[in-house]
C-alpha cells in the first residue's frame, strides 16, 4: 500500500466523521431555535429529528415530543402539530387546533420560523467571540512591507513603508482589514488614503483579478493589489480580548461572513462570478476533514463559518426554506389571509426543484475536486 493510499484510507473516513459532527452540531442548534421558540409560543412539537428517513434511535420527552436520529444525517427538522411533513407544509387539520403551528397567531409563526436562522447566527457569534477571548486576534499594522513589481499597487505609486489609512472612506486599522476588503471586491477602482513619512497622500488603485488555490484542490478568483506584509515587524502579534470586545468582534465577524456570502451568491446569480465555489456534502466533508486535522479550534471555527452560511441561506425566500415560510407570512400580513394550501404545495415543489438543481451543481463541483476538471 502506497503512502498516498494509506493517507486516503485514513482521511476519507476521518473527513466523513468530521462532516457528520459539524452538520449534527449546526442542524441541532438550528432546529433547537425553532423548537425553543415554538414551545415558548405554546405550539405542540411532535418530533425533533436529526437526519431524515428511518429512525435509528430516539426517545420521548415529558411533553410527548419524539427526539430521534435518522439514517440520512444531511439535515434535520422540527415537526409541529398540524404539519403535513418535515417541511412544515400545512396539514388539513392544522388550522383548527390552537396548539398547531398553523393555528398560532401570525407573529408567533413568524418568530418560530425566524428562530432557526437566528440560532445559527448566535452559534457563530458564540464561537467567534470565544476564539477572540481564548486565542485573541492577530494585530497587524496596515503597513506595506513589499510592493510587487507587476501589481496594481506599484502602478498606483505605493511604496514599502507606506501605511494604508483609508479605503473608500473606511478607516483601516490592520492589514487583515485590507485583506477582508479585497474579498469579492472585483477589479473596481478604490480610493486610498496613504500615510508616508507622516504625510497623507490620496491615491486611486484598481485591483487585479487572479486565480489561486482554494485549499480544496480547486481554483478561486480573488482580488489582489500586489502588496505584502511582514507580521514579524509588528510590535505585538496577538491580542486577547475581554468579553465585551470579544462579543463585539464576534458580531462583526459574523456580519462580515454573511455579507461576503451574500455578495458571492448575488454575483453568481448575476453571472459576474463563477459558481465553482458552491460545494455539496463531499466538498464540505473534505474541508471539515482538513480543518479537523489541524486541531480542535480550527474545526470549531469552521463550524462557525458554515453556521453563518446555513443561517443566511435559510433566509432566502425559497419555498422549502425558512425564508419561503417568512415570505408567505409577510404576504398573509399584507393581504389579510393566508396563502392557500394548494398554492403552498406547488410553491414547495418548485422550491424543492430549485434546491435539487443547486445540489446537482454543487455535487458537480465536488466531483471536480476528486476527478479533475
Amino acid at each position: 500500500m502506497t503512502a498516498l493510499t494509506q493517507y486516503a484510507s485514513f482521511m476519507v473516513p476521518f473527513s466523513i466523521l468530521a462532516y457528520f459532527v459539524a452538520i449534527i452540531v449546526i442542524v441541532f442548534i438550528h432546529e433547537l431555535g425553532h423548537f425553543t421558540v415554538g414551545r415558548w409560543c405554546g405550539v405542540k412539537i411532535e418530533a425533533f429529528s436529526i437526519g431524515f428517513g428511518r429512525e435509528v434511535w430516539g426517545f420521548n420527552d415529558r411533553h410527548s415530543t419524539r427526539w430521534k436520529f435518522c439514517w440520512i444525517p444531511l439535515g434535520g427538522y422540527v415537526k409541529f402539530e398540524g404539519d403535513a411533513n418535515a417541511a412544515s407544509l400545512p396539514g388539513a387539520a392544522g388550522k383548527s387546533s390552537t396548539t398547531s403551528l398553523q393555528g398560532a397567531k401570525l407573529w408567533k409563526r413568524f418568530l418560530i420560523v425566524l428562530a432557526g436562522p437566528v440560532a445559527n447566527f448566535l452559534l457563530s457569534i458564540a464561537i467567534f467571540s470565544t476564539a477572540y477571548m481564548v486565542f485573541g486576534q492577530f494585530v497587524s499594522e496596515p503597513r506595506v512591507d513589499e510592493v510587487l513589481a507587476e501589481g496594481a499597487a506599484k502602478q498606483a505609486g505605493l511604496q514599502a513603508g507606506d501605511y494604508i489609512r483609508k479605503i473608500d472612506g473606511t478607516e483601516i486599522h490592520s492589514f487583515a482589514e485590507i485583506q477582508d476588503m479585497m474579498i469579492m471586491r472585483g477589479a473596481t477602482p478604490m480610493a486610498l488614503v496613504v500615510e508616508r513619512a507622516g504625510q497623507k497622500l490620496d491615491m486611486t488603485l484598481t485591483p487585479k483579478l487572479a486565480e489561486v488555490d482554494d485549499g480544496m484542490g480547486g481554483k478561486v478568483q480573488t482580488t489582489q493589489i500586489g502588496i505584502k506584509h511582514d507580521g514579524k515587524l509588528d510590535p505585538q502579534a496577538v491580542q486577547t480580548l475581554g468579553p465585551g470586545q470579544a462579543l463585539s468582534k464576534g458580531v462583526e465577524r459574523t456580519y462580515f461572513v454573511a455579507q461576503t456570502t451574500l455578495r458571492y451568491v448575488a454575483k453568481v446569480f448575476l453571472g459576474t462570478a463563477s459558481s465553482n465555489q458552491l460545494h455539496g456534502p463531499a466538498g464540505v466533508a473534505k474541508m471539515a476533514g482538513d480543518t479537523a486535522a489541524m486541531g480542535v479550534w480550527p474545526f470549531v471555527f469552521l463550524i462557525g463559518l458554515i453556521s453563518v452560511s446555513i443561517g443566511l441561506i435559510n433566509l432566502f425566500p425559497i419555498p422549502m426554506l425558512d425564508g419561503g415560510h417568512l415570505l408567505f407570512y409577510l404576504i398573509e400580513a399584507v393581504s389579510g389571509r393566508p396563502i392557500s394550501p394548494t398554492a403552498q404545495e406547488w410553491s414547495f415543489r418548485i422550491g424543492l426543484s430549485a434546491i435539487l438543481v443547486l445540489l446537482a451543481l454543487a455535487t458537480t463541483n465536488d466531483a471536480s475536486l476528486f476527478f479533475g476538471h
